[in-house]
Protein backbone atom coordinates (compact mmCIF):
# COMPACT_ATOMS: atom_id res chain seq x y z
CA UNK A 1 0.00 0.00 0.00
CA UNK A 2 3.08 2.50 0.58
CA UNK A 3 4.14 1.98 -2.75
CA UNK A 4 0.95 2.79 -4.62
CA UNK A 5 0.95 5.63 -2.27
CA UNK A 6 4.58 7.04 -2.99
CA UNK A 7 3.47 6.16 -6.58
CA UNK A 8 0.11 8.14 -6.72
CA UNK A 9 1.87 10.59 -5.24
CA UNK A 10 4.34 11.41 -8.05
CA UNK A 11 1.43 11.16 -11.07
CA UNK A 12 0.55 15.27 -10.21
CA UNK A 13 4.36 16.41 -10.73
CA UNK A 14 4.74 14.37 -14.01
CA UNK A 15 1.15 15.94 -15.21
CA UNK A 16 3.03 19.08 -14.68
CA UNK A 17 6.01 18.86 -15.76
CA UNK A 18 4.64 17.49 -19.72
CA UNK A 19 2.05 20.53 -19.91
CA UNK A 20 5.18 22.87 -19.13
CA UNK A 21 6.71 21.08 -21.81
CA UNK A 22 4.27 21.34 -24.11
CA UNK A 23 3.77 24.91 -23.42
CA UNK A 24 7.64 25.34 -24.59
CA UNK A 25 6.94 23.61 -28.02
CA UNK A 26 4.13 25.53 -28.35
CA UNK A 27 6.24 28.53 -27.86
CA UNK A 28 9.05 27.28 -29.61
CA UNK A 29 6.26 26.70 -32.85
CA UNK A 30 4.86 30.52 -32.23
CA UNK A 31 8.73 32.07 -32.39
CA UNK A 32 9.60 29.80 -35.28
CA UNK A 33 6.19 30.89 -37.46
CA UNK A 34 7.75 34.93 -36.19
CA UNK A 35 10.97 33.82 -37.84
CA UNK A 36 9.74 32.33 -40.74
CA UNK A 37 7.48 35.30 -41.52
CA UNK A 38 9.74 38.00 -40.96
CA UNK A 39 12.15 36.68 -43.43
CA UNK A 40 9.32 36.18 -45.63
CA UNK A 41 8.34 39.99 -45.55
CA UNK A 42 12.44 40.78 -46.06
CA UNK A 43 12.39 38.92 -49.69
CA UNK A 44 8.96 40.31 -50.42
CA UNK A 45 10.68 43.45 -49.90
CA UNK A 46 13.82 42.79 -51.48
CA UNK A 47 12.02 41.44 -54.30
CA UNK A 48 9.45 44.62 -54.51
CA UNK A 49 12.48 46.44 -54.19
CA UNK A 50 14.29 44.87 -57.39
CA UNK A 51 11.19 44.98 -59.38
CA UNK A 52 11.24 49.12 -58.87
CA UNK A 53 14.68 49.21 -59.69
CA UNK A 54 14.23 47.00 -63.02
CA UNK A 55 11.19 49.42 -63.82
CA UNK A 56 13.10 52.54 -63.43
CA UNK A 57 15.84 51.40 -65.18
CA UNK A 58 13.39 50.01 -68.00
CA UNK A 59 12.12 53.67 -68.01
CA UNK A 60 15.27 55.28 -68.36
CA UNK A 61 16.86 53.24 -70.99
CA UNK A 62 13.41 53.74 -73.03
CA UNK A 63 13.01 57.59 -72.69
CA UNK A 64 13.25 60.04 -75.57
CA UNK A 65 16.77 60.79 -76.68
CA UNK A 66 18.20 64.05 -75.60
CA UNK A 67 17.34 66.74 -77.76
CA UNK A 68 21.19 68.52 -77.84
CA UNK A 69 21.89 71.83 -79.99
CA UNK A 70 25.05 70.22 -81.84
CA UNK A 71 25.90 73.64 -83.41
CA UNK A 72 26.97 74.96 -79.87
CA UNK A 73 29.11 71.88 -79.16
CA UNK A 74 32.81 71.69 -80.07
CA UNK A 75 32.79 69.15 -83.13
CA UNK A 76 35.01 66.90 -84.64
CA UNK A 77 34.20 65.67 -87.82
CA UNK A 78 31.35 66.98 -90.16
CA UNK A 79 28.07 68.54 -89.25
CA UNK A 80 26.07 66.45 -91.67
CA UNK A 81 27.09 63.03 -90.23
CA UNK A 82 24.00 61.06 -90.09
CA UNK A 83 25.08 60.00 -86.11
CA UNK A 84 26.06 62.54 -83.57
CA UNK A 85 28.44 61.36 -80.90
CA UNK A 86 28.34 63.74 -78.02
CA UNK A 87 31.52 63.43 -74.61
CA UNK A 88 30.77 64.82 -71.52
CA UNK A 89 34.38 65.13 -69.71
CA UNK A 90 36.15 66.42 -66.82
CA UNK A 91 40.33 66.83 -67.90
CA UNK A 92 40.90 65.82 -64.43
CA UNK A 93 38.87 62.37 -64.77
CA UNK A 94 41.81 59.81 -64.80
CA UNK A 95 38.73 57.55 -66.66
CA UNK A 96 38.34 60.31 -68.73
CA UNK A 97 42.07 59.90 -69.79
CA UNK A 98 41.82 56.33 -70.53
CA UNK A 99 38.71 57.11 -73.01
CA UNK A 100 40.75 59.81 -74.61
CA UNK A 101 43.93 57.81 -75.16
CA UNK A 102 42.03 54.23 -75.90
CA UNK A 103 38.14 54.67 -77.05
CA UNK A 104 37.96 58.36 -78.45
CA UNK A 105 40.65 56.92 -81.38
CA UNK A 106 39.43 53.75 -82.64
CA UNK A 107 35.93 56.31 -83.04
CA UNK A 108 37.32 58.64 -84.75
CA UNK A 109 39.05 55.92 -87.23
CA UNK A 110 35.66 53.73 -87.76
CA UNK A 111 33.36 56.40 -88.24
CA UNK A 112 34.43 60.11 -87.90
CA UNK A 113 37.10 60.13 -90.18
CA UNK A 114 34.16 58.23 -92.75
CA UNK A 115 32.28 60.50 -92.20
CA UNK A 116 29.51 57.88 -90.54
CA UNK A 117 29.62 60.09 -87.32
CA UNK A 118 30.53 63.00 -85.57
CA UNK A 119 32.37 63.36 -82.04
CA UNK A 120 31.12 66.04 -79.76
CA UNK A 121 32.56 67.26 -75.98
CA UNK A 122 30.60 69.38 -73.87
CA UNK A 123 32.05 69.91 -70.09
CA UNK A 124 31.36 68.49 -66.78
CA UNK A 125 34.08 70.12 -64.68
CA UNK A 126 33.31 69.39 -61.41
CA UNK A 127 36.24 67.27 -60.08
CA UNK A 128 38.17 70.37 -58.33
CA UNK A 129 38.72 73.93 -59.41
CA UNK A 130 40.96 73.49 -61.96
CA UNK A 131 38.33 71.02 -64.33
CA UNK A 132 37.01 74.66 -64.75
CA UNK A 133 40.53 76.39 -65.51
CA UNK A 134 41.24 73.09 -68.00
CA UNK A 135 37.89 73.40 -69.37
CA UNK A 136 38.06 77.69 -69.68
CA UNK A 137 41.36 76.77 -71.53
CA UNK A 138 40.41 74.46 -73.91
CA UNK A 139 37.47 76.62 -74.74
CA UNK A 140 39.17 79.27 -75.72
CA UNK A 141 41.43 77.00 -77.45
CA UNK A 142 38.69 75.58 -79.55
CA UNK A 143 36.97 79.26 -80.22
CA UNK A 144 40.64 80.54 -81.91
CA UNK A 145 41.16 77.38 -83.92
CA UNK A 146 38.53 74.45 -83.77
CA UNK A 147 40.86 72.16 -85.23
CA UNK A 148 43.82 72.95 -82.41
CA UNK A 149 41.10 72.26 -79.76
CA UNK A 150 41.19 68.55 -80.12
CA UNK A 151 44.96 68.37 -80.51
CA UNK A 152 45.31 70.10 -76.96
CA UNK A 153 42.01 68.02 -75.95
CA UNK A 154 44.76 64.97 -76.34
CA UNK A 155 47.82 66.78 -75.25
CA UNK A 156 45.29 67.34 -71.62
CA UNK A 157 44.56 63.89 -71.04
CA UNK A 158 48.56 63.04 -72.35
CA UNK A 159 49.56 65.16 -69.50
CA UNK A 160 47.28 64.65 -66.75
CA UNK A 161 47.98 64.93 -63.29
CA UNK A 162 47.11 63.88 -59.79
CA UNK A 163 43.18 64.01 -59.20
CA UNK A 164 43.32 64.93 -56.06
CA UNK A 165 45.78 67.61 -56.63
CA UNK A 166 45.54 71.09 -58.44
CA UNK A 167 47.50 70.76 -61.47
CA UNK A 168 45.56 72.53 -64.35
CA UNK A 169 47.25 75.67 -63.42
CA UNK A 170 46.84 79.27 -65.85
CA UNK A 171 50.70 78.50 -66.41
CA UNK A 172 50.51 74.93 -67.23
CA UNK A 173 47.92 75.40 -69.62
CA UNK A 174 49.64 77.86 -71.56
CA UNK A 175 52.96 76.33 -71.52
CA UNK A 176 51.19 73.35 -72.70
CA UNK A 177 49.64 75.25 -75.80
CA UNK A 178 52.59 76.22 -76.21
CA UNK A 179 54.69 72.84 -76.18
CA UNK A 180 51.94 71.50 -78.71
CA UNK A 181 52.59 74.55 -81.24
CA UNK A 182 49.17 75.40 -81.73
CA UNK A 183 48.22 77.74 -84.10
CA UNK A 184 46.61 80.45 -81.54
CA UNK A 185 47.71 83.69 -79.60
CA UNK A 186 48.93 82.69 -76.36
CA UNK A 187 48.32 85.82 -74.81
CA UNK A 188 44.71 85.77 -75.58
CA UNK A 189 44.52 81.78 -74.29
CA UNK A 190 46.59 83.02 -71.04
CA UNK A 191 43.62 85.86 -71.13
CA UNK A 192 40.90 84.55 -71.71
CA UNK A 193 41.37 81.71 -68.59
CA UNK A 194 42.66 85.12 -66.67
CA UNK A 195 39.51 86.50 -67.41
CA UNK A 196 36.98 83.23 -67.46
CA UNK A 197 35.90 84.79 -70.98
CA UNK A 198 34.47 81.43 -71.88
CA UNK A 199 32.66 80.70 -68.19
CA UNK A 200 29.29 81.26 -69.48
CA UNK A 201 29.25 78.40 -71.87
CA UNK A 202 31.08 76.66 -69.11
CA UNK A 203 28.33 76.71 -67.01
CA UNK A 204 25.88 76.19 -69.43
CA UNK A 205 27.58 72.33 -70.56
CA UNK A 206 27.67 72.02 -67.14
CA UNK A 207 23.90 72.10 -66.53
CA UNK A 208 23.12 70.56 -69.50
CA UNK A 209 24.99 67.45 -68.27
CA UNK A 210 22.52 67.79 -65.23
CA UNK A 211 19.47 67.82 -67.45
CA UNK A 212 21.01 65.11 -69.83
CA UNK A 213 20.99 62.75 -66.50
CA UNK A 214 24.83 62.77 -66.59
CA UNK A 215 26.65 61.51 -63.19
CA UNK A 216 30.05 60.49 -63.84
CA UNK A 217 32.61 60.90 -66.45
CA UNK A 218 33.26 60.16 -69.49
CA UNK A 219 29.30 59.80 -70.46
CA UNK A 220 28.44 59.27 -74.14
CA UNK A 221 25.75 59.86 -76.01
CA UNK A 222 24.49 58.15 -79.28
CA UNK A 223 22.25 60.60 -80.99
CA UNK A 224 20.86 61.49 -77.85
CA UNK A 225 20.99 57.86 -76.62
CA UNK A 226 23.11 57.53 -73.35
CA UNK A 227 25.42 54.92 -73.89
CA UNK A 228 25.50 52.02 -71.06
CA UNK A 229 29.27 50.93 -71.50
CA UNK A 230 31.94 53.91 -72.16
CA UNK A 231 34.85 51.58 -72.47
CA UNK A 232 33.14 48.69 -74.44
CA UNK A 233 33.37 49.27 -77.89
CA UNK A 234 31.22 46.56 -79.15
CA UNK A 235 28.27 48.16 -77.41
CA UNK A 236 29.16 51.30 -78.87
CA UNK A 237 29.60 50.01 -82.90
CA UNK A 238 26.11 48.15 -82.13
CA UNK A 239 25.07 51.47 -80.38
CA UNK A 240 25.98 53.41 -83.82
CA UNK A 241 24.83 50.95 -85.80
CA UNK A 242 21.33 50.91 -84.44
CA UNK A 243 21.53 55.13 -84.78
CA UNK A 244 22.56 54.95 -88.53
CA UNK A 245 19.72 52.45 -89.49
CA UNK A 246 17.06 54.62 -87.59
CA UNK A 247 18.23 57.78 -89.48
CA UNK A 248 17.89 55.60 -92.82
CA UNK A 249 14.55 54.57 -91.91
CA UNK A 250 13.29 57.98 -91.22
Amino acid sequence: MGKNKRKSAALPQKSKNEKLVAQMEQQKKKTLIVIVATIALVVIIFVGLFLLASRDSSTGTSAEPVEFNYSEMTRLGSEDAPVKIVEFGDYKCPACAQFAGAIKPQIVQEYVNKDKAALYFANLAFIGDDSKTAALAALSVYHQDSDAFWTYYDAIYANQGDENKEWATEDFLVELAQKEELPIDYDLLRKDIEDKTYNSQLESEIQLASASGVSSTPTLFVNGVMVDEPFNMEAIDAQIQAASEAVVAE
